[in-house]
């Protein structure tokens, strides 16, 4: 049985796809953006407000479905500009109290709106 998962504070979804899915008591959240979820304006002048944005869409999918950061097992980060890693990666990590989740770091040539950052992540209750 899965759940769809959905909250108004993160940005809607811009294609054929949910914010997140609760399937046997994992979540599996698609990918933010730093996109404000009111506007639709996009923050992408400093990529680490930018990437605070993305972790923030990231926890409110997770409140939404009773969990947080903790729950989190696995992200996948994509990135423009592999230059950018140690500035994403200082925001990324400050999330993470202890135990940080699994993950890995890509570098694309094109990311959704032209963003320099896009997150997606696995949670277990």
């Amino acid at each position: 049985m899965k759940k769809i998962i959905n909250t108004e504070n993160a940005p809607a979804p811009i294609g054929p796809y949910n914010q997140a899915v609760l399937a046997g008591g994992t979540l599996y959240i698609s990918g933010q953006i730093a996109m404000d979820p009111k506007t639709g304006q996009l923050h992408v002048e400093d990529i680490k407000e930018e990437t605070h944005r993305v972790m923030k869409h990231l926890g409110s999918i997770l409140e939404a479905a009773e969990m947080d950061y903790s729950n989190i097992v696995k992200c996948s980060i994509f990135i423009s500009d592999m230059g950018q890693f140690a500035n994403i990666n200082e925001v990324y990590g400050a999330y993470f109290k202890a135990d940080p989740p699994a993950r890995e770091t890509v570098q694309v040539s094109c990311l959704p709106k032209n963003v320099n950052v896009e997150i997606s992540a696995i949670a277990v209750k």
